[in-house]
Formats: structure tokens, sequence, C-alpha cells
């Protein structure tokens, strides 16, 4: 094995070992929720359905570049914030939004249950994350401060604008305008906050707070744009989803407004760009600057 092949082997165990440990917080946490167990099947089939967790880890990756160790209040926010993104793609597979049958290597959620139980398993997996934000960090200004975060991001100003910005979108000419917004709300976002909700917890000074924002910002950036590129690229059985739906469904998106080559070169801009972002941290920040191109070439 070439030295670059080792090094992306060990970081992705590295990363999905961190996936396995979000599961095991999110397996607690949980368990000690008093949900009609009903719905909590449904919670769990979308919950622990095979995923990265790259945004979850996230939190805890930068909570130990700035702090040096991981925390409780870490671990809370990461499994707030892997409960939101898991709401988000529930909401998205529905008939009303992208209408998808495959997600994450099986069938979503309301296909497998129904539109309904989609429906509230979402609600409530939303409504839990920020339950357990309110409830199960140590001091109440840190709570404040992430719930602040998690509901600036993922809201009207955020993530929920950029959905409605691609619903409009669609079967237009667009324009990069138009993805430039799309991306940034529905995608960097979160990102950014997952770095910054991180760095929160492992109590991070303004300037540390701004670095690791600008930084989750350029991840999520290049991080969608891959994504744009291996609907395109890659089989439906590679992704895990339905691969080639955003060209059935009319989707602004860089591949089709600027070509695969020239999307490829985007995406890497902002993933240097992403890199740039950690140069006050040094040599501590090399995981994330990893992360940063391994999410540039990932093949799902």
């Amino acid at each position: 094995m070439a030295p670059a092949e080792k090094v992306d082997s060990d970081f992705d165990i590295l990363l999905r070992r961190k996936a396995q440990f979000i599961n095991e917080i999110l397996k607690q946490l949980l368990n000690y929720q008093q949900i009609d167990n009903d719905l909590k099947e449904v919670i769990r089939y979308s919950l622990f359905a095979p995923g990265k967790r790259i945004r979850s880890v996230l939190v805890l990756w930068c909570c130990e570049l700035v702090s040096g160790s991981l925390n409780r209040d870490a671990e809370i926010a990461a499994a707030a914030i892997e409960m939101l993104h898991t709401y988000s793609l529930v909401h998205d597979d529905l008939p009303a939004m992208d209408n998808d049958d495959m997600r994450r290597g099986q069938p979503t959620c309301h296909k497998a249950f129904d539109e309904a139980a989609a429906i509230l398993a979402g609600d409530a997996l939303l409504t839990l994350a920020f339950e357990l934000l309110a409830k199960e960090i140590h001091e109440p200004t840190t709570a404040v401060r992430l719930i602040t975060q998690l509901a600036e991001s993922a809201g009207s100003n955020g993530m929920i604008a950029g959905q409605m910005a691609d619903l409009k979108a669609e079967k237009t000419a667009g324009s990069i305008e138009i993805i430039e917004y799309i991306h940034l709300n529905k995608t960097a976002k979160m990102f950014r906050c997952a770095a910054i909700m991180g760095a929160i917890c492992g109590g991070a000074d303004n300037k540390q707070l701004q670095c690791l924002g600008e930084y989750g910002l350029k991840l999520g950036l290049g991080f969608q744009i891959a994504d744009d590129v291996l609907d395109v690229n890659t089989s439906s059985e590679e992704l895990g989803k339905t691969a080639g739906k955003d060209a059935r469904a009319g989707k602004v998106t860089y591949p089709a407004l600027l070509g695969i080559e020239q999307s490829k070169q985007v995406a890497e801009k902002f993933a240097r760009e992403a890199v740039a972002a950690l140069e006050p941290f040094g040599k501590k920040a090399d995981t994330l600057r990893h992360l940063a191109m391994q999410l540039l070439h990932r093949k799902k």
C-alpha cells in the first residue's frame, strides 16, 4: 500500500470509529426517552441507517482541537445535530419534496413505513434535538449558545431557506448566484454550525470560533458540490441513494451549470480554503485538514 493510500485508510478507520462512538451516544440517549414504541421504531429506522456522521463527528473533532479532549457537552451537541440532520433527510425524501425511494442504502422512511409516520418521526427528531440541548448541557449559558446556533443554522435563515430556494429553482435555467445561495444555506451553514458547536463546547475564544466557523462553511460548500458530482458520476448502489435524480428533477446544480470538471475545480477551491482557515491551529488541526480533502474525493 502506498503511503498516501495508507493515510487515507487510517483516516477512514478513524472516521468510522468516531461514527460508531456517535451511534453509541445516540442509542443511550434514545433509550432514556419515553417515546411511543411505534414512533420509536420509525425514529430508530432513520437515525441508525448507515451514515458517515460527518456533522456530528465534526462537533467532536472541533471540541478536541480547542480543548484537547472531549466532554459530555460535545457529545450531547453531536447527538443533537445528528438528530436534526436525520430529520431533514426524512422530510427531504417525502413525495412533496424530493420524492426519493432510497436513503443510506435502504428504503426511505416513508417507503418503509408511511408518509404520516415519516413526518412525525422527523418532527420528533427535530424537537428532541433542542430538548437535549436544553436539558443535558451543563451550563445554561452554553446551552443557550448552542440552541441559538443550531436554530439559526437550521431555520428560516439557514437550511430551510436553502431547501425552499432549491424547490423553487427546479426546472428553471438557474444561475451561479442561485446555486451559491442554495448551497450556502441548505448545506454549508449546517457544517459551520457543527464546527462552531464543537468549538463552543471546547471553550473556544472568538478567534478560534471565527476560524472554525470559516472552516466549516467552506467544508460544507465543497462537500455539496462533490455530492452533486457524485449524483452524476456514481451508481445508486455505490451512493446508497438514487443516482441521477438531480437531473431528472431539474435541480440547479454546479454540474448542470458548469459541467463536471469545472465543478470539481470549484469544490477543490473550497476544500483548500477550508484547510487554509485552520492555519492558526498548526499541526493539531491535521485531522480536520484531512477531512476536507477526504470529503472532496469520496466515492459515496
